[in-house]
């Protein structure tokens, strides 16, 4: 079932048992943010802060899509939903397009309560300090940024993080690699501001289709109904010929600025590192912002997997890898959460022998060579989504020398293990490890046989003594 907005899918897990209705008061300022990761870090159930200090009337989510069983809620399916069927449902899905639905502003809960101009204050929000060492305080951390290209009708909804500065400006991180980056070079060409709208608390699926890279002239919207199996209701902003969900929670209104910038960071960031030190970065200036009665302010708390953004990019990101490499025979895609989306393991069918080098050069040349720097390439006989598989294919398939390829590569800036200067420049690395046998070994000569139960057993045998499972006594 599709779900208009974020309440109606808090409700949804407090039906399935993935909610804690926190009813001690909190602090923004730390404890939320304790609280969240340490919900992330044990698996436990999102927690719905209802009383937050200094602000009576608002409250906070923790940690909305930290778990498969949560992510399986937002997209209508069983909690207990297995990984691997989360995955093809959401590759079928994502195949569709469902353009936004245009509402009247009366119909849009987020145009309930409005501020302009020198009204705007966004320390009427309770936006959290995240992390100790973070360089300010957060309110956005489960949203997104809508932006629209100088030269044409391409929209683009992304995830990017945004600090607030003061009572109306904020700054964020805009990489080059990225889609706004992409438009904001535009802008700031033409010595032009770039309007932008900040969706915080969407309905999940916008979220996570906010996540995507469906590539330039393609929106996000599009998706995000297609993954709901109805239209985003959307609404005109305020002041910017922008279109946001019309049931977010809070949406902030403005321009980011060309030429501008003041520092921003750092921030604990989703590889499980504060990487990106403090830096000038461009600043969002905000005109107007608009939100529901009793907002709720959602907070993904990034860090050491698995946490929000770690099952989001195992879906979305995978999603790009696989779209990259379809043209080949291949058996499955999966990016594990726990690798903070930093490597994805592909099965081929070994069709010939450098396979695995062309797969993983696809995958390195589309988007995710930026954001995804190793490969591990398995025979189809491995189940990409075993980790117990991946891991003995790893350590007894993988030659030590001709099975590992390494080599310069563009990288994220905040990849952990580039330097300072590297991360500044984006100069990063590839590492392809293949796991798959020489294409010449012969079956049971050279190509050792896997003994396995479903591998070195007569397949009659194998169908018996699972009839016969219970009556052995299991």
């Amino acid at each position: 079932m599709p779900f208009k907005g974020l309440r109606d899918f808090i409700e949804a897990l407090g039906r399935s048992g993935d909610l804690v209705r926190v009813e001690r008061e909190v602090d923004w300022n730390l404890e939320a943010g304790a609280i969240t990761r340490r919900v992330c870090e044990i698996g436990e159930r999102a927690p719905l802060f209802l009383r937050v200090k200094d602000y009576p009337g608002h409250r906070m989510l923790g940690a909305p899509l930290a778990t498969y069983r949560r992510f399986a809620v937002a997209m209508g399916l069983p909690p207990d939903t297995p990984v691997r069927a989360i995955l093809d449902e959401f590759d079928r899905r994502s195949r569709g397009r469902l353009k936004p639905r245009v509402v009247d502003r009366s119909q849009a809960p987020c145009k309930q309560n409005v501020m302009r101009g020198e009204e705007v204050d966004l320390f009427r929000f309770p936006a959290p300090m995240v992390h100790e060492g973070d360089g300010g305080r957060y309110l956005a951390t489960f949203h997104f940024v809508v932006t629209k290209d100088l030269d044409s009708d391409w929209v683009n909804w992304g995830m990017y993080r945004v600090m607030v500065h003061n009572r109306n400006t904020m700054g964020g991180l805009i990489l080059p690699g990225q889609d706004i980056g992409r438009m904001y070079v535009k802008y700031e060409a033409a010595g032009r501001p770039m309007p932008y709208a900040i969706v915080i608390g969407p309905d999940p699926m916008s979220a996570v289709a906010s996540c995507m890279s469906p590539g330039p002239g393609e929106t996000e919207a599009d998706i995000a109904g297609a993954l709901n199996g109805e239209p985003v209701e959307v609404v005109r902003c305020e002041t910017c010929d922008l279109y946001v969900p019309a049931h977010a929670e809070i949406v902030i209104e403005g321009e980011v600025l060309p030429k501008v910038r003041v520092e921003e960071g750092p921030f604990g960031e989703y590889t499980g590192y504060r990487t990106s030190p403090r830096m000038p970065r461009p600043v969002f200036t905000v005109k107007c912002v608009t939100w529901r009665d009793d907002p709720i302010v959602p907070l993904a708390n990034m860090g050491v997997p698995v946490d929000d953004s770690h099952i989001i990019f195992s879906v979305t990101w995978r999603q790009d890898v696989l779209n990259a490499v379809s043209k080949f025979p291949i058996t499955g895609v999966y990016v594990p959460p726990e690798s903070a989306g930093h490597v994805a393991i592909i099965g081929v069918h070994k069709v010939y022998e450098h396979i695995a080098q062309h797969v993983a050069d696809a995958m390195w040349g589309s988007k995710m060579g930026y954001l995804m720097p190793y490969c591990i390439v398995v025979d189809a006989d491995v189940d990409v989504y075993d980790m117990g598989q991946v891991l003995h294919a790893l350590f007894t398939k993988l030659h030590p020398i001709r099975g590992v390829h390494g080599r310069p590569g563009p990288g994220h800036g905040l990849f952990p293990f580039m330097s300072l200067e590297e991360r500044r420049w984006g100069k990063g690395a590839h590492l392809l490890l293949d796991c798959t046998w020489p294409f010449d070994w012969r079956e049971g000569i050279e190509r050792p046989q896997r003994a396995g139960f479903t591998t070195i057993y007569p397949k009659e045998l194998q169908e018996r003594v699972l009839a016969n499972w219970k009556a052995y006594g299991f």
